[in-house]
C-alpha cells in the first residue's frame, strides 16, 4: 500500500486557527487539511446549525415544483411517488409520500421491479400512473435523464418532477420541474445532496410556501441521514448539517423501522458508518432479494406489530443476499484466476445465472481484491446489465461515456455506476473499455493508497485529543476519520491473530513506555513482522471500543511497515 501524507497545510494558517480557537497544533491542522481556517468555519463545523441550510428556492425549478404540487392539492389529485430500489430512492419515497400524506394528498409510493423495469423510470410505472388516473409523478433520486420516458409520460397527459442529484446529460427532460443541483445552470450553492437531500429541499419548500415552520420537517431528518450516508455523498457543507441532526434521531430511535432494525444492536451511540453497515444494508436486501417498496413500507409503518414482521421479513432477505454475495464472490474470483487476468487494467466479468441484485456488491469486493476500475455483468432480460466499481482518483462514469459506442444505457457517479448493453456487444465493450483505461489511468491508482493527516506520538494520544477528535463526526467522503502515522513502534509482547484462519490481529503497541492496544481487521499476515523486539511504523485511526459496557481506547490499525 502506499502511504500518502495528504497535502501541507500552510503554517501561517494552522498558527492563526489555533490562536482563534484555542486547540492543539496537530488539531488545526487537521482542520485546516478541511477547510476549516477561521473561528467562523470552526463554530459552523463543530456547531452544525441548521439555520444554516440554504434557501430551497435558489434551487433551479423549486418556484415551479412548489407552485405545481400545492394546485394539484387544490384540484385534490393524487400523486404518484417514484423513487429509485436503493437506499437513497427508498428513503426518498418514504420522505415524500409520508409528508404529502400529512398535507392531505392522496399518494400512490411506487418503487421499480429491479428486475423487471431495472433502474430509473420505467415504463411500466408511468402505465400504472396513467391506469389509477394519476397526472402528476414526483420522481426521486432519478429521472435526470429519462427523455424518452418524460416524453411518452407527456403524450399520455401526466406531468413529471424530477428531483434527482446524478449527472446530467447533453439534453435535460421536459418536465414540469427539474431539481437537480448539478445542472449547469443551476447555482445553488451546494451540489452534492443525496437523492433524498433534494427530496428534503423540496420539503422545506412546500413549508416555506404554506407558512409552515421548519421544525415540522426535521422529524424525516432520520431517512435523510440514512441515505447521505448509504449514497457515499460528501458529509460537508449541508450534508453535514443534515447528517448530524439525523443520526442524533436514529440514535434516539423515534422512528419504528429504525428501533426494528437496531433491535439486536448493544452499541448505545450508532454512528454515521454503523448507520451504513447496520440499516444501509437491510434497506438494500428488500430491493435486491424481493422489492424495494417493502423497504419504503417498513420506513413508513407506524404499526409496531407489522414494523416487526416487515423488519423480519428484510432480515431474512438480507440473509439471503449475503449468501448470495458469498458465492458469486467466490465464483468471480476463480473466473478471474482462470482467465488469468491479473495483468489487466480492468476487471470485467460475467455470468448469466449471478442474481443483479448483488452484483454491486460483488464488484465493489473484486475492486478490494484487484484494485482496478470493475465491471460486473448478468443476464437481465434480452440484455446484459452490469455494476461499475472504480478506485480513488479514476472516473468510471467518463471511462463509461468513452465506450459509450457499445453501451445501451448508463448513468451514476464518479466511483459507481450502471449500464445495459446487447449481449453481441460484450466482447467489443470489454476490449474497448480495456483499451479507454489503460490509456487513461495513471498506474499509481492501481496501488491502493491509503491517504493520512500527519505523524503523531503516542503520546499526543491525550483525553482532550480524543475529545475534539469525536466531534469531528459524521465522518464520510471530504471529512474521513483523522488518520495517522506513528513510527519506531513495538509490541509489549501480545500479539494474536484473531478470526477465521488469523486474519485479523491483535497487540498491545508500545513507544516511549505509553501502551495502546490496536485491532488489525484483516491484517493477520503482519503478524510475524511485529513479534519479537522489532519495531515498526503503523498508520491507524484512533477510535474507543465499546464491549460489554466499558469503553476503552483502540488504534485501528490501516496497514503496517
Amino acid at each position: 500500500m502506499r502511504w500518502t501524507l495528504i497535502e501541507k497545510a500552510e503554517a501561517s494558517k494552522i498558527n492563526h486557527l489555533q490562536k482563534s480557537i484555542g486547540v492543539y497544533e496537530s488539531i488545526a491542522e487537521l482542520l485546516v487539511k478541511r477547510g476549516i481556517e477561521s473561528f467562523e468555519d470552526a463554530k459552523d463545523f463543530f456547531r452544525p446549525d441548521l439555520e444554516k441550510l440554504h434557501d430551497p428556492f435558489l434551487m433551479k425549478g423549486m418556484h415551479e415544483a412548489t407552485d405545481f404540487i400545492l394546485q394539484k392539492r387544490n384540484e385534490e389529485k393524487p400523486i404518484m411517488v417514484f423513487g429509485d430500489y436503493d437506499v437513497d430512492g427508498t428513503t426518498s419515497v418514504a420522505l415524500m409520500s409520508t409528508y404529502l400524506r400529512s398535507l392531505s394528498f392522496e399518494i400512490l409510493s411506487y418503487i421499480p421491479d429491479r428486475y423487471e423495469e431495472g433502474y430509473g423510470i420505467s415504463y411500466q410505472g408511468i402505465d400504472h400512473a396513467k391506469a389509477n388516473g394519476i397526472d402528476l409523478i414526483i420522481a426521486l433520486d432519478c429521472g435526470i435523464k429519462a427523455i424518452e420516458k418524460v416524453k411518452y409520460a407527456k403524450d399520455l397527459g401526466i406531468d413529471f418532477i424530477i428531483c434527482d442529484h446524478h449527472r446530467p446529460g447533453d439534453e435535460i427532460p421536459e418536465a414540469t420541474a427539474v431539481l437537480d443541483p448539478k445542472q449547469e445552470d443551476c447555482d445553488y450553492p451546494f451540489d452534492e445532496l443525496c437523492g433524498c437531500g433534494v427530496g428534503f429541499k423540496l420539503l422545506q419548500a412546500l413549508q416555506m410556501k404554506l407558512g409552515k415552520p421548519q421544525r415540522e420537517i426535521y422529524k424525516y431528518l432520520d431517512l435523510v441521514a440514512t441515505a447521505i450516508g448509504s449514497d457515499i455523498v460528501p458529509i460537508t457543507g449541508e450534508n453535514r448539517i443534515l447528517a448530524h441532526y439525523g443520526l442524533k434521531l436514529i440514535n434516539l430511535r423515534r422512528r419504528p423501522a429504525f428501533k426494528a432494525i437496531l433491535e439486536q444492536t448493544k452499541k448505545k451511540e450508532l454512528t454515521i458508518t454503523d448507520v451504513v453497515f447496520m440499516i444501509g444494508p437491510r434497506i438494500n436486501a428488500a430491493g435486491r432479494m424481493k422489492h424495494g417498496l417493502l423497504a419504503t413500507e417498513l420506513l413508513c409503518e407506524t404499526n409496531l406489530e407489522k414494523v416487526k414482521a416487515l423488519a423480519q421479513d428484510i432480515e431474512l432477505y438480507n440473509a439471503s443476499r449475503k449468501d448470495a454475495d458469498r458465492s458469486i464472490t467466490e465464483e468471480a474470483l476463480k473466473l478471474i484466476k482462470d482467465q488469468k487476468e491479473e495483468e489487466r487494467f480492468t476487471t470485467v466479468v460475467y455470468q448469466s445465472h449471478w442474481h443483479k441484485g448483488v452484483i454491486g456488491i460483488v464488484a465493489s469486493r473484486l475492486t478490494e481484491t484487484y484494485y482496478r476500475p470493475t465491471l460486473v455483468f448478468t443476464k437481465s432480460g434480452e440484455k446484459l446489465a452490469a455494476s461499475a466499481r472504480s478506485v480513488k482518483g479514476f472516473d468510471v462514469y467518463d471511462a463509461l461515456e468513452s465506450s459509450s459506442e457499445f453501451i445501451e444505457q448508463f448513468g451514476g457517479h464518479k466511483y459507481a455506476a450502471g449500464l445495459t448493453l446487447e449481449e453481441r456487444n460484450f466482447e467489443k465493450f470489454k476490449t474497448k473499455f480495456e483499451e479507454v483505461v489503460k490509456s487513461s489511468i495513471n498506474p499509481d491508482l492501481l496501488i491502493p493508497e491509503i491517504a493520512y493527516d500527519s505523524e503523531i506520538q503516542f503520546k499526543d494520544i491525550t483525553p482532550k485529543f480524543i475529545r475534539i477528535l469525536k466531534q469531528f463526526a459524521p465522518f464520510g467522503p471530504s471529512n474521513m476519520k483523522p488518520t495517522f502515522v506513528s513510527r519506531n513502534v513495538s509490541t509489549t509482547g501480545f500479539v494474536k491473530a484473531l478470526g477465521e484462519e488469523g486474519i485479523h490481529l491483535k497487540a498491545n503497541l508500545t513507544q516511549n513506555d505509553i501502551v495502546i492496544t490496536a485491532i488489525g481487521f484483516g491484517l493477520g499476515d503482519k503478524k510475524k513482522l511485529i513479534e519479537g523486539n522489532k519495531s515498526f511504523d503503523v498508520v491507524f485511526t484512533i477510535e474507543e471500543n465499546e464491549w460489554n459496557g466499558d469503553i476503552s481506547l483502540q488504534l485501528n490499525l490501516k496497514d503496517i511497515k
